[in-house]
């Protein structure tokens, strides 16, 4: 069966049980952590696809990222110093610059191996962009490859307003299509205020694959907010016309605005294990007031997420049983799609070529 007609079939074998469910993808930027959150001078623990990994901020300001081991014992350095310019490991003393060069062993004697500049900490490509820290978590290092675009809200990137985060107990991916799915809005996120059970009418949306240079992905087209998305009317005051794009391996952007206002949306799924993943949703926006509107908008994005963590911990349950499952036409089609761009990103990653977009122009329609 072709490709275009596989998608606009159902399909009783879901992708996630053909070979990629689970895999954390690799050469790809990950969210760290908002910019705000690593001070001068400090440094952090982090987990990203299962590695301990050190970010800090410089006494010049400068962001790095380590792996937070030693490489003489392994004890995490997260549990030493840091000074502004170099980490000191607990156990040893033995120092770090911050790329990863060590500078000092105070139990060597001279002629003794190794000395300093035999040792060298794994260091990580870390980029601060629009108010977020970002860690590329793939083999770059030394390797030739030309990194891919760090991912960034259009418009607004001087507009960080907040960031919000929660954990879901489930693989990259459930958490992935959990979040991506178009058809859940009036059941896991109603109420009275923005959605209601009754509100589900039919949509037809087009989308295009993500322009060469912009990742791997696909984007829905701008297109007018539909009339049951109160929460866009409340707070840009107006029907916005809007644009969302999905690029691998977990960034979904979101770009609403109206003839006075913007408003962009980045959510990032960051795999801390193969069986945790942590997702972040950073908010920007221009309107007025917003000191106020970080107040309310702050609790009301985190019972969003909330919300959609605690469905896809009930699929989660529910898969453990191994059951008979499905995807739909067309509700189900972006979840093909993230599939199949995963497995294309891993062929091309095995054959050293890059990428190739398979997906065509389109338009979906469900009911929501």
């Amino acid at each position: 069966m072709d490709d275009t007609r596989q998608d606009h079939a159902a399909q009783t074998v879901p992708d996630y049980r053909l070979g990629v469910g689970g895999i954390m993808l690799r050469d790809a930027w990950y969210y760290a952590l908002p910019a705000h959150a690593l001070a001068r001078g400090k440094a952090v623990h982090r987990m990203l696809l299962g590695e301990p990994v050190l970010i800090g901020r410089t006494a010049d300001n400068k962001v790095f990222a380590l792996r937070d081991t030693c490489p003489h014992r392994g004890t995490l350095l997260s549990k030493g110093t840091f000074d502004g310019r170099e980490v000191e490991c607990s156990y040893h003393g033995w120092r770090f610059a911050t790329d990863g060069q060590c500078t000092a062993i105070p139990s060597q004697c001279a002629g003794q191996r190794p000395q300093p500049q035999d040792i060298r900490a794994q260091s990580y490509v870390v980029a601060e962009h629009q108010g977020n820290v970002w860690v590329f978590m793939g083999t770059f290092m030394g390797s030739g490859k030309v990194l891919p675009p760090v991912p960034e809200v259009p418009v607004l990137g001087d507009r960080f307003q907040m960031h919000v985060a929660v954990t879901f107990a489930c693989n990259i991916d459930l958490a992935v299509i959990g979040l991506m799915d178009p058809a859940h809005g009036a059941f896991v996120h109603r109420s009275s205020l923005w959605r209601k059970a009754d509100s589900i009418h039919e949509k037809h949306k087009a989308f295009s694959p993500l322009p060469e240079g912009e990742g791997l992905g696909w984007r829905m087209d701008r297109h007018t907010a539909s009339r049951n998305s109160r929460a866009y009317r409340l707070f840009l005051g107006g029907a916005p016309e809007t644009e969302i794009s999905y690029r691998l391996p977990s960034v979904r952007i979101e770009h609403a605005r109206t003839p006075k206002y913007n408003y962009c949306g980045l959510t990032a799924c960051t795999p801390v294990t193969a069986d945790v993943t942590e997702v972040h949703h950073v908010m920007y926006w221009d309107l007025p007031g917003a000191a106020a509107l970080r107040a309310v908008m702050g609790p009301l994005a985190r019972r969003f997420l909330d919300q959609d963590r605690r469905a896809v911990m009930t699929m989660v349950e529910g898969l453990k049983f191994n059951p008979p499952s499905m995807l739909v036409q067309d509700a189900d089609t972006q979840t093909r799609w993230y599939y199949r761009l995963k497995r294309e990103a891993l062929a091309a990653q095995g054959e050293g070529r890059p990428p190739r977009n398979p997906i065509a122009p389109v338009t979906l329609s469900w009911r929501s």
